[in-house]
């Protein structure tokens, strides 16, 4: 009984760290942005504004690191222009909007 309790335990523990481990607050991923700057993707801000992970992948995006995204694809409603697309979010032909994803 007492093996199974620690068993049971470790499994709890595991699962929480792994789960909690897999998208650490404050986590961002970099894409070259040519001369705009590096885009940088901020997982909290998304999930701030009440998104999860599978909102966007695999829908829109693929489950890999990497990937290449034109701004011309994104201004015609693909990839990030799927939300940001002037209603649901800031719009990514809108040049007062570059620095909100570019950074310099």
């Amino acid at each position: 009984m007492k093996k199974t309790v620690i068993f049971v335990a470790l499994l709890v523990i595991v699962a929480f760290v792994g789960s909690a481990l897999a998208v650490p607050p404050g986590k961002t991923v970099e894409f070259a942005g040519g001369g705009a700057g590096k885009v940088v993707f901020d997982g909290k801000t998304h999930a701030d504004k009440g998104l999860k992970c599978n909102d966007c992948h695999t829908k829109i995006f693929p489950m890999k690191k990497g990937g290449t995204y034109k701004m011309a694809d994104m201004n015609t409603g693909k990839n990030c222009g799927v939300c940001h697309d002037g209603t649901k979010s800031f719009k990514t032909s809108d040049a007062a909007n570059c620095g909100k994803c570019h950074k310099k």
